[in-house]
């Protein structure tokens, strides 16, 4: 099986998160930006199991399409979950951890890219 793109692995990624309720999701593009990765992908979980359910959504979806996590944090809290999925970066956080790193605007400010405005 040939490499899913990057953009088709990020829709199927966004729509498991929003199959599972996840809030405010978010997703910068960091091409030519960052040497890790290609994009960013940003959700809110409402609760702990919420944030570590949306997670593993995210590494099941990427599993079925032959793409498995290069590695994943935060599980055992569940307060932030980032699974890497190599040009994927995945971050479900709930909202209080999500506005106190802001690590999102970091990035979107890096790529210059308006928040805002998605």
């Amino acid at each position: 099986m040939t490499e899913m793109k990057t953009e088709e692995l990020q829709d199927l990624v966004i729509q498991a998160m929003d199959d599972l309720k996840a809030e405010n999701i978010n997703h910068i593009n960091l091409e030519g930006v960052s040497g890790f990765t290609d994009r960013m992908v940003f959700a809110s979980g409402n609760s702990n199991r919420h944030v570590k359910s949306i997670a593993q959504s995210v590494i099941d979806v990427s599993k079925q399409v032959n793409t498995p996590p290069l590695g994943v944090e935060g599980e055992d809290i569940g307060d932030w979950v980032l699974v890497d999925l190599g040009n994927i970066v995945v971050h479900v956080m709930l909202p209080e951890t999500r506005e106190f790193y802001d690590i999102e605007r970091l990035w979107a400010d890096q790529a210059g890219q308006n928040l805002d405005s998605e």
